[in-house]
């Protein structure tokens, strides 16, 4: 280790091979450093140090240190930091290296000055992450040289701007918050005096000063600051405008990093050390940054106002949350409500909701809640009401808050909101009386605040609960005339009287406030509220109690008081109906046991709702109250079911049916859940006549009558309720209504553009009684006033048609709007009938669901939907399919129903057959297999004999008596029904069933098997077309895969059921002619399919079937234009040949062994040039030889070949070619070649050059574009050779007459010669 320590810049491995002899492991761990993935680098970073630590060789960790240096200015971003984390954590592991060594090895192998220009960049970075190395080490700062070193060259670097930008300047910042005060003073105090003299020139150089002033306040002193540059304080009047403008630089080059910079909170803390905040904060920020309307410098304000509010005071709070930065901040919520707008609003609640969690004391938690409260836009404070960062403020803060609230709500105190106008609002507004405005949008945000902070704020108070419900109720529905201390909400009268608008709006936000009382979890620490927790019971007290009880409660102490009064006042009728009411709950609560605790829960849940609703809509409510009331004695009455005789009178339960399907058509969800919950109770009550109410709705062949059970109206004038008082079912209504205006406006167009007779015989008539209508006798133009009088009622003609087509418009639209109220309506009413399936599965009632359902899935697929219906069909389609078909409960008690039962099945299945959509046709069927299932699951009284079973396979199958046992299933009838379908289905061409129905029924009642296997066989032959015999094959094979199909079959039956299937399948393919159509391929290929299955049957039980004639019939299918066709049916015929010891034969090879060589070299060297071809070669085969030719010049050529050309890498060879070419080269080729040399021409002339040069330019261009190109005689005619060029043109024309017959005819070179 001595040696590495004095090696200094120079270490390297002594013996780099040594290192690298010792394997892949240790060199991995480097490749692995630099990859992308983080997870990579930091793995192989703790590999190396463990490997390192193990092994203690010098020679390791001197080669280490150079790669990880080396690595340190890699040209792969992900590399450098990867390489700079490992050379930290060697350091930090092994403290015998030499800091000032390694950072003199990163000096020597990075050097800025020695590096190529465009290597720079990659210098830079090796300096800067060598130096980070060694600072995260920890060991820079214990050495002062090293430490001194590193922030020179940080200092160099940051002349660097292009590549590094400011890192190295933050770098010094991290590196100066870690040294020590004595080293900072005496090492690096000299050597940063010049970067904190100019700290206002640059912002990081202002940033190193801030981080210094908070770090070593004892040697950055007032003294020290003036002696730097002029002045004892950073924050001070003259320093004001430099300051702001370098705020101004610093927001607009990180405004992409949506964060406060860190030199902008240092500059507030040192503000708060020098007591200059108040300086800073109104001249700097509200007078200096405000004034430049630019988005990053006010996004910088507002990051600073959150920023800000933990470090601030009391006062300071105040301050800032009335400034100007405030309403600013104010303005820019209000102008940003478009979609696409960047919106601050969410950053600046997650300040105060980290200030509010952070923050212990209670009157900074209320001055800055209250400062965010009091932020107003005309009286509406722009701080969302619905916020959850009441959730973090303390009790007693809470309490305070809510007494503000409520106080602000009565007196309104206008003067303490920091209120402001938008300039659209400033023009818009005139000399309407302001004041009037803000109150009461100021107190529709504070009851809306109070609403939500039950919801939000994590009440454990049940008392506080209680408080904001009261103070809600009571000023929805009462006035106070006097003050009276008996009542707490009327203790303090309003000082601005309430109107009709705020009493409405609170109407709306008190029944959302019920929504969350239902919903509320109970509340306290008592064993009894864990309990009831436990239970996941809701909407209730500690003690068990309503919510909502209590407030009747209250309402009810309301009406009997004299100091208040109702806005609505109630009439005799209607306070008897309440008093009948409240005397109805106690009587529930008395009747209230473990066995009908929940009934009674919901009834007086809708008892209450419906007697609050009393305040809301009294003449509508008052009807339903009377009726709930009649229906819930009879409900709770212990007389004793008498049989009804007039059936003109309808019993509770219908017309408790009829209610519940009234409130289902209110707007409020918490009406339609209560609704629900009531309706789940009286399920166990419903009669049919109650149910055939329910079920008429989704009739929908009674859409148009006008006298149903029940109407669903419009509200025209409808005001805005609640968020919480509506669902999400309302958006749906209100985006169907958006999507079909398109609609109804191409409708509208249509309809100007038709113009009916009547209107054309009224304008010819006024055009004519004003003589507009020239003729041939008069040619007098009209005066003015007949003018005038004929505008006047052609205007009046038109307007009395434009009345006409807008009446039809309307009514067009109306008629629309009310599809969509009755189709939200159907939807809201499908929950009944899932709760009743859900609750009441057993119930024989529900066979009367099922062809309703049906109907609507039929009326839905029939007709073309909009979204809306189709949502209708899915939901209907989920119930019916889940809730019905596949519940594994079903009614157990169908004894009296069995022939009503097998008559529906039979209809079902009629229906299915006739249908043309096979998805309306598949729930038919699956309707008819839910009854098959019913009845195969009942026991008859009659003692039902079941089918015999073999003993051996009844004393070997433990299920057995289950599978063969048929309840209440008349097996021989419903065995005629569907054997009717299954016949259908494979005799007719256009059949809506399908293969998977009966696959469906086959297993799931494997019954049904054996009874109808016999059609399934003869169909194989018998069905309609091939698609249908297709049909009938690949049935049969999936039946005959059922184990449960052995139980039901003797051994005899069993053998002679394959038997036949055989013999209907050899027939079939007896009678299957070539495959060419694809009907034709798909009956042979599930005929062969199945044939397959047959033979391994036969084959593996070793059955006694003769399959002569079968080998008969297959081996006259194996010729070219049958089987052979198709690769498919190939390999399924020798599928089936392989159970009869048949194999596949192999290909015999036709071609001769001389013509498959030749073809292999053919193959080898395809698309080359000849040798002999090539100029070069040609003309030294010329040369050597002389004038003789022949064969020892083709031996010659094959000679001189290179290893290349052999190999077939040279492009344009073949030796195949070249063999065919033989005669040719050389009867014709090769003259020409002679005769060019005779004529004295010569390789080294400047005249054949040119010539070379041009023909290889051709060649090149042209490269393998043919044949032709490639078989073409590489030698041209010389100019005067006639007898040459008449040779060619011979040779041309037998060559490519040899080429036209190359694929039938393939001759060796000696044939061709």
């Amino acid at each position: 280790m001595a040696e590495l320590e004095g090696a200094g810049g120079g270490v390297a491995a002594a013996d780099p091979r040594g290192v690298l002899r010792q394997g892949r492991a240790f060199l991995d761990f480097f490749w692995d450093i630099a990859k992308p993935e983080q997870e990579v680098r930091l793995e192989a970073t703790e590999s190396l140090l463990r490997h390192l630590r193990e092994g203690r060789k010098d020679d390791e960790l001197k080669y280490a240190l150079k790669r990880l240096v080396e690595g340190l200015g890699a040209t792969r971003e992900a590399a450098r930091p990867g390489f700079s984390l490992a050379l930290a954590q060697v350091l930090k592991a092994f403290e015998e290296i030499s800091v000032c060594s390694v950072l003199d090895q990163i000096k020597e192998k990075h050097s800025l000055e020695k590096v190529k220009k465009k290597l720079v960049r990659n210098a830079a970075f090796g300096n800067f992450f060598g130096v980070m190395a060694l600072f995260q080490s920890g060991r820079l700062v214990k050495d002062q040289k090293a430490l001194l070193e590193s922030i020179q060259l940080l200092q160099q670097l940051a002349h660097h701007q292009a590549h590094l930008r400011d890192l190295p300047r933050k770098a010094l910042v991290d590196i100066m918050s870690e040294v020590p005060e004595r080293v900072f003073e005496e090492v690096l105090f000299d050597i940063l005096r010049s970067d904190l003299a100019s700290a206002f020139t640059s912002p990081d150089s202002f940033h190193l000063l801030l981080v210094g002033m908070q770090k070593f306040p004892s040697v950055l002193k007032p003294k020290s600051l003036k002696k730097l540059f002029g002045s004892p304080t950073v924050v001070n009047e003259e320093n004001i405008p430099r300051l702001v403008e370098l705020l101004r630089s610093v927001a607009k080059s990180e405004k992409k990093d949506k964060k406060l910079p860190g030199l902008v909170f240092d500059l507030l803390q040192v503000s708060l050390k020098e007591d200059a905040f108040e300086l800073f904060w109104k001249e700097g920020v509200e007078n200096g940054l405000l004034k430049e309307k630019s988005g990053p410098v006010s996004y910088m304000c507002y990051r600073l106002l959150g920023t800000a509010l933990p470090v601030l005071s009391l006062d300071q709070l105040q301050m800032v949350l009335q400034g100007k930065v405030m309403q600013h901040y104010g303005e820019h919520v209000v102008t940003t409500q478009l979609p696409d707008r960047f919106k601050f609003a969410p950053e600046m609640e997650k300040y105060v909701d980290e200030f509010l969690s952070s923050c212990d004391d209670p009157e900074r938690q209320m001055a800055v809640l209250i400062g965010f409260s009091t932020l107003t836009n005309q009286g509406y404070p722009v701080f969302s009401s619905s916020s959850r960062v009441v959730r973090h403020l303390q009790p007693g803060v809470l309490q305070k808050y809510i007494h503000w609230l409520k106080d602000m709500f009565l007196r309104p105190d206008l003067d303490c909101c920091l209120d402001f106008s938008s300039n659209r609002q400033k023009q818009n507004q005139g000399n309407v009386n302001r004041a009037q405005q803000k109150i009461p949008r100021l107190r529709k945000w504070i009851i809306h605040r109070l609403a939500n902070i039950i919801e939000n704020a994590g009440i454990k108070d049940e008392s506080l609960v209680m408080d904001i419900a009261r103070f809600c109720f009571f000023h929805a529905f009462f006035e106070a005339k006097k003050k009276t201390s008996q009542i707490c909400e009327a203790s303090v009268l309003p000082s601005e009287p309430l109107d009709e608008q705020t009493h409405l709006a609170i109407e709306n936000y008190f029944f959302g406030l019920l929504q969350t009382l239902n919903s509320l979890t109970v509340l306290g620490d008592t064993a009894k509220a864990a309990a009831l927790r436990e239970k996941h019971i809701h909407g209730v007290t500690a003690d068990g109690k309503l919510w909502i009880f209590l407030i009747v409660e209250y309402a009810d102490k309301l009406l009997s008081s004299e100091h208040v009064k109702a806005v609505k006042p109630f009439t005799k009728g209607q306070r008897d109906a309440w008093e009948r009411t409240l005397q109805s709950v106690q009587n529930l609560q008395k009747k209230e046991n473990k066995a009908n605790s929940t009934k009674v829960f919901a009834f007086q849940q809708l008892l209450l709702l419906m007697a609050v609703h009393l305040f809301k809509n009294q003449s509508e409510t008052m009807d339903v109250l009377s009726d709930l009331l009649n229906c819930t004695e009879k409900a709770f009455s212990k007389e004793p079911k008498k049989k009804k005789t007039d059936n003109s009178e309808p019993g509770w339960v219908e017309v408790m049916v009829e209610i519940l399907l009234s409130l289902l058509a209110q707007p409020s969800l918490l009406i339609r859940r209560i609704s629900k919950s009531v309706f789940v109770r009286i399920c166990p009550n419903l009669t049919k006549r109650g149910l055939q109410l329910i079920l008429d709705v989704l009739d929908p062949y009674q859409e148009q009558n006008e006298e149903s059970a029940v109407v669903v109206m419009e509200e025209s004038d409808k005001k805005t309720i609640s968020a919480q008082d509506t669902d999400e079912e309302g958006s749906d209504d209100s985006s169907e209504e958006g999507s079909s205006e398109e609609e109804n406006e191409s409708g509208a167009e249509e309809m100007n553009e038709e113009v009916d007779d009547a209107f054309r015989s009224q304008l010819m008539n006024v055009l004519q009684a004003g003589n507009a209508l020239g003729g041939g006798e008069s040619d007098e133009e009209l005066d003015d006033e007949a003018m005038m009088a004929l505008d006047k009622n052609i205007s009046a003609l038109f307007a009395e048609q434009q009345k006409r087509i807008q009446a039809k418009k309307d009514e067009k639209d109306r008629i629309r709007k009310e599809r969509i109220l009755r189709r939200d309506f159907k939807i809201k009413v499908l929950d009944l009938i899932e709760a009743f399936l859900i609750k009441q599965s057993e119930n024989p009632l529900v066979f009367d669901v099922i062809e309703p359902l049906l109907r609507v899935i039929e009326q839905c697929m029939s007709t073309d939907s909009d979204k809306q219906e189709v949502d209708f069909l899915q939901k209907t389609a989920s119930i019916f399919r889940n809730s019905l078909c596949r519940t594994k409960q079903y009614c157990k008690r169908v004894d009296a129903l069995q022939e009503d039962l097998h008559a529906f099945v039979e209809r079902l299945v009629g229906k299915a057959c006739k249908h043309t959509n096979s998805s309306v046709a598949l729930y038919y069927f699956s309707a008819s297999l839910y009854l098959l299932k019913v009845l195969k699951g009942n026991v008859s009284d009659k003692s039902s004999t079941p089918t015999p079973l073999p003993e051996k396979q009844s004393n070997t199958i433990p299920q057995a008596p289950q599978l063969l046992s048929t309840g209440c299933l008349d097996l021989e009838r419903v065995t005629g029904i569907y054997q009717q379908a299954l016949t259908h289905f494979l005799t007719k061409r256009n059949s809506a069933l399908t293969c998977s129905m009966f696959h469906d029924l086959f297993k799931r009642f494997p019954i049904m098997c054996k009874p109808l296997v016999d059609t399934l066989v003869k169909s194989i032959t018998a069905g309609a077309r091939q698609h249908q015999q297709a049909q009938a094959c690949l049935l049969l094979q999936k039946v005959l895969l059922l184990h449960e199909l052995k139980l039901f079959m003797t051994e005899d039956e069993w053998e002679e059921l394959i038997r036949k299937s055989i013999s209907q399948v050899t027939e079939s393919l007896r009678l299957s002619g070539k495959c060419l159509m694809k009907p034709d391929k798909e009956k042979v290929a599930k005929t062969l399919e199945l044939l397959n299955l047959l033979l391994k049957t036969v084959t593996e039980q070793k059955l006694h079937v003769k399959l002569t004639e079968l080998e008969k019939v297959l081996g006259a299918l194996n010729h070219p234009g049958g089987i052979r066709s198709s690769a498919r049916l190939d390999s399924l015929y020798w599928n089936v040949m392989r159970w009869l010891n048949h194999t596949k034969p192999k290909k015999e090879k036709t071609a001769n062994k001389p013509a498959q060589e030749a073809e292999n070299l053919r193959r080898k060297k395809k698309g080359f040039l000849p040798e002999t071809k090539k100029r070069k070669n040609r003309k030294k085969g010329i040369q050597e030889n002389g004038a003789g030719a022949g064969a020892g010049e083709a031996a010659a050529s094959e000679e001189t070949e290179t290893p290349q050309q052999k190999k077939g890498l040279m492009a344009g060879s073949s030796k195949h070619k070249k063999k065919n070419k033989g005669g040719k080269e050389n009867g014709v080729a090769m003259a020409g070649s002679r005769e060019e040399a005779v004529n004295g021409g010569v390789p080294g002339s400047d005249k054949k050059k040119k010539k070379k040069k041009k023909r290889n330019r051709n060649r090149k261009r042209k490269g393998d574009a043919g044949n032709e190109a490639e078989q073409a005689p590489a030698a041209k005619k010389a100019k005067g050779s006639v007898s040459q060029e008449t040779q060619q043109k011979q040779g041309k024309a037998n060559h490519q007459g040899k080429v036209k017959k190359k694929r039938k005819v393939k001759t060796t070179p000696v044939q061709e010669e």
